[in-house]
């Protein structure tokens, strides 16, 4: 499938000046609950980007069902609009799989890739999860919340938690879960990126989190291994790393994305 000729932007947050930094964020997030620390830690060098995708934010739920390659010809003219032409690509969970199709359409655009907890395509095993996602927040959108703090928080955490730490993190989910959430899913459960990840040339680092239950790293592995040029680094944590340590996450992001740029000048 050829890049849309006139892709609509996606709303977004823009911040900083600099080089180009797209952030994608992942299932049920939105761009600040996402990125928001990143943003603040990157906006002294860089020009972030963080789209939000149908259903987050202010981008209106789209009727029609979600595709991978037309919402990543979206996320790059979300870049373009907000004057990137370059730009250093993160993506987390389904934003990785993103991140991965738009290095694969448009590469003259990718300056390098980051990727957490990605996988190449959707698997029964997965779509069975997802499936189970679309039912229980149809449901009840607080039933899907304790099954996400369940399976996306590491094993470790949740030994540390008391009752109300466990209260306090099925609050937090609840209240990014509602219907409009609906389309990601259901996206999530179609993912094939087999085509896409033999065209990438951006360099690459695909991030897996050894306790990752949503994800498990052996997706993470066939990711790096299907990209040319991609390294594999495996650390702590669950899928919701971004929220369960962002301190350490988006350091290892910062410090990937600032050696890449400092390549690119040298």
């Amino acid at each position: 499938m050829t890049p849309s000729a006139h892709p609509a932007p996606l709303d977004h947050v823009v911040a900083g000046s600099g080089p180009g930094l797209v952030l994608i964020h992942g299932t049920g997030a939105d761009a600040a609950s996402n990125w928001g620390p990143l943003i603040d830690t990157l906006r002294d060098r860089y020009t972030v980007v963080a789209p939000n995708l149908p259903g987050a934010g202010a981008t209106p739920v789209d009727p029609a069902p979600l595709d991978q390659d037309s919402l990543a010809d979206r996320i790059a003219a979300t870049a373009r609009a907000a004057g990137l032409e370059r730009f250093h690509l993160v993506g987390h969970s389904v934003g990785a799989a993103l991140a991965t199709a738009v290095a694969a359409r448009h590469p003259d655009a990718a300056t390098s890739l980051t990727l957490h907890a990605g996988w190449v395509r959707t698997t029964p095993r997965e779509a069975f999860m997802f499936d189970l996602w679309t039912r229980l927040l149809r449901t009840d959108p607080a039933l899907l919340a304790r099954h996400l703090v369940l399976t996306a928080m590491s094993p470790g955490l949740l030994a540390a938690l008391d009752d109300d730490g466990f209260a306090e993190l099925a609050a937090g989910f609840t209240a990014m879960l509602d219907e409009r959430v609906l389309g990601q899913i259901e996206l999530d459960a179609r993912i094939d990126l087999r085509d896409a990840v033999r065209r990438i040339t951006a360099p690459t680092i695909v991030l897996a989190s050894a306790d990752d239950r949503i994800l498990p790293p052996h997706h993470q592995r066939e990711l790096a291994a299907a990209i040319q040029r991609a390294d594999y680094r495996e650390v702590p944590g669950g899928h919701g790393l971004p929220f369960e340590d962002p301190a350490r996450f988006f350091s290892l992001i910062a410090e990937y994305v600032d050696e890449h740029q400092a390549r690119t000048l040298a």
